[in-house]
């Protein structure tokens, strides 16, 4: 009924716009007022996920117009598609549309042609958003929308067939509530989900008003996961565009995703979600791996459909001896299912009230000055940390509270792991997060979503102490066991992925890590835009690739733009800038600028001793990087003094034998040479020489002035 274009606005702000305006000819009074009810309709919203109206009025010629957000987006479907986002990633874009629907809702509007054509996806400063366009057809619950209150001409088919409601279909219009749009919603879900609608577009419209009106309220589509193993289906490009194999993506719909898919789609309005924020609060209780309210359908309610579908040849037969067999079986079902769920939610409130409860209880305990145990008023973290463990000890014997309490033992133990392997004390993190990892497999089984990050922690840790062997098993089992879970694109999901990448880095397998960062970086973009944390670190990931494999003129600007963007955006002495400081002097000392670097290193070593101690092992790379720096500057004085701190204090903490303590053993050793002091070097030089693994060339040093580009991080 309308034409829509591109215009300016210039006066009284500057802005492009979209001018919507009846089609010459088609101005009849009715079309007018329907076009007047969605400019109504759409002045009346204030969300983000609905496109704003801006203004309207009268066009030279009579017809009427009214000038509105001007979204530039493409239909929901086409930007998943072209993008290949998981699954994951369309069911957050679909939880904004829903948004944007229970906003209508609220403001007594149904849309009623909710489609992927009206559902168009821009890019904001976040990332992707969804926009709903076209309120056209749109129905008001309350207060009328125009002038003449308009009612829908009965036999006249409102919406598009493919997305309508059975009540919809009906073409009377009347009974139209909200619930039809979760119709709708249900249609668009199934579409992100299979890349297929639930009735073939070709099928629906074949036998005219009377077969859509018959097919969509009498025949049941496929569940989407059934759907994907259909001969009408190529699952292949389906799952290609989801970047998964066919089979994983069928495992994935199947279960939480199908009864939520199928729930919105009933065809009994009274067993669909009641509202838009019902259906997208079970998405989000999907994607939190909590119990979904929809289940499958009892097979009670099933035989109750046959039966008025096909009452007579139901009496005729045996048919409803079977078919209350199996509402028995399904009830039963359902009520196993429901129990299993409360009881699932119960276990998890109970463990985490017993976990804040150590936590904030005993933990605090620790903290408490003790005579006893030699603590003073200034308590250490490492103090308290082994306090809380010694009581957990206690607490996990036979007798103990925990005894019979695994999950709670393993979350504890957790994040008493994960806290010392932050502080650097790899030795005491270790068996808390073995253990934690033994408890979890034993209580949940190796395929359960806790005992996978279960792994991952431990995996973390086998990283920071070079055993990189382990780390290997353990964060690639757990990448892909997360990626089939959770989709390609999930956050968590590319945060292993980063991780995979850096170990096969750091074993020198470049050629496997260099697609697996191209990757990373160019889902972070589309997800969080270019400058967000997420999507520098894998920047800098990428760069630190360059860097390592010679490509020091590719990694000194990206370095750098990580750098400024960072002190611009969170400060001179956060974290993440002290890295990028120390990526960006370790190019320059690379490309042979070593007075450029000089004043670099010195900032983040005085940052990184603030940060984490003078001991931490980041802090002694920062050390090492400066013995290697003053050498090449000639500095042989200054070179020993800083190889001699570095490796007192990383045969300290790390061990004698570690690769670092190592490398520093043979820096030392070349210094010493370097001053003709041969006797002092001669008991350094061999040993390193003949143990030292090959440095990680992720983090070395410039391999004691031998010219191989080999700096620690």
């Amino acid at each position: 009924m309308g034409e829509v274009w591109l215009a300016q606005q210039i006066e009284p702000v500057r802005r492009r716009v979209a001018i919507k305006v009846v089609r010459a000819g088609l101005d009849t009074s009715q079309i007018v007022d329907r076009f007047e009810s969605e400019r109504q309709a759409l002045a009346m919203m204030d969300h983000p996920a609905i496109a704003t109206v801006f203004d309207g009025g009268t066009a030279p010629d009579g017809r009427p117009f009214f000038a509105m957000e001007y979204v530039k987006g493409e239909p929901i479907t086409t930007y998943c598609d072209r993008h290949r986002l998981g699954t994951r990633e369309r069911l957050r874009l679909f939880i904004g549309v829903c948004e944007g629907v229970q906003h209508a809702h609220q403001k007594g509007i149904i849309h009623r042609d909710l489609k992927p054509s009206n559902v168009l996806i821009s890019i904001r400063d976040d990332g992707p958003a969804p926009k709903i366009i076209d309120f056209g057809v749109a129905k008001a619950m309350s207060q009328p929308l125009s002038e003449r209150n308009l009612v829908t001409e009965f036999g006249v088919l409102v919406g598009t067939p493919e997305y309508m409601s059975p009540e919809q279909a009906e073409m009377g219009g009347l009974d139209v509530d909200k619930r039809t749009d979760v119709y709708a919603l249900g249609v668009l879900l199934y579409e992100l989900l299979t890349g297929v609608l639930p009735f073939d577009s070709q099928e629906l419209r074949r036998g005219g008003y009377a077969e859509i009106q018959r097919l969509i309220r009498e025949q049941e589509p496929s569940r989407p996961s059934t759907r994907l193993t259909g001969r009408d289906t190529d699952a292949s490009i389906v799952a290609r565009n989801r970047q998964m194999e066919p089979r994983r993506l069928v495992q994935q719909l199947r279960g939480d995703l199908d009864w939520i898919t199928m729930r919105a789609l009933e065809k009994d309005r009274t067993r669909r979600y009641p509202t838009a924020n019902g259906l997208a609060a079970d998405v989000e209780r999907y994607l939190r791996d909590e119990p979904v309210t929809a289940g499958p359908p009892s097979g009670l309610y099933r035989a109750r459909k046959l039966f008025r579908r096909h009452r007579i040849a139901v009496l005729a037969g045996a048919a409803v001896s079977l078919a209350l067999v199996a509402g028995v079986i399904g009830t039963s079902w359902g009520l196993l299912r429901a129990r299993e769920q409360a009881r699932e939610a119960r276990r998890q409130a109970a463990i985490a009230e017993a976990v804040n409860e150590f936590l904030n209880v005993d933990l605090l305990a620790a903290a408490v000055p003790s005579t006893r145990k030699g603590q003073g008023k200034d308590v250490t973290v490492r103090e308290v940390l082994a306090a809380a463990a010694e009581r957990l000890d206690r607490d996990s014997n036979t007798d103990g509270r925990f005894a019979k309490e695994p999950l709670v033992e393993a979350s504890i133990r957790t994040a008493i792991g994960r806290t010392y392997r932050k502080l650097g004390e790899y030795q005491a993190a270790e068996p808390h997060l073995r253990r934690a990892l033994a408890l979890r497999g034993n209580a949940l089984g190796p395929d359960h979503p806790q005992t996978w990050w279960a792994m991952h922690e431990l995996g973390l840790l086998e990283y920071d102490m070079s055993r990189l062997a382990q780390a290997e098993s353990l964060l690639v089992g757990v990448y892909e066991r997360s990626r089939l879970h959770l989709g390609p694109e999930d956050a968590d999901v590319l945060s292993v992925e980063m991780q995979v990448a850096n170990l096969y880095r750091k074993q020198g397998r470049f050629k496997e890590a260099e697609p697996i960062y191209v990757h990373n970086l160019d889902a972070r973009r589309r997800s969080y835009g270019d400058e967000s944390a997420s999507t520098l670190d894998a920047a800098v990931a990428l760069a630190n690739l360059y860097q390592e494999t010679g490509r020091y003129e590719q990694a000194e600007p990206l370095h750098r733009q990580v750098m400024e963007t960072y002190r611009r955006t969170i400060g001179e002495r956060d974290l993440a800038t002290v890295t990028a400081t120390t990526n960006l002097a370790n190019d320059l000392a690379l490309l042979g600028r070593f007075e450029d670097a000089e004043p670099l290193m010195k900032l983040v070593l005085d940052q990184k001793v603030e940060l984490y101690g003078p001991d931490h092992p980041t802090t002694l790379n920062s050390v090492s990087n400066l013995g290697e720096l003053n050498g090449l500057l000639g500095r042989d004085a200054e070179a020993e003094a800083y190889h001699r701190q570095a490796l007192a204090a990383r045969t300290r903490v790390l061990g004698a034998l570690h690769a670092r303590t190592l490398q520093s053993q043979k820096c030392l050793a070349v210094s010493l040479v370097s001053q003709r002091r041969f006797a002092e070097a001669e008991p350094l030089a061999p040993p390193a020489s003949r143990t030292a693994p090959r440095p990680s060339v992720n983090a070395t040093s410039m391999c004691c002035r031998c010219g191989t580009p080999v700096l620690w991080r």
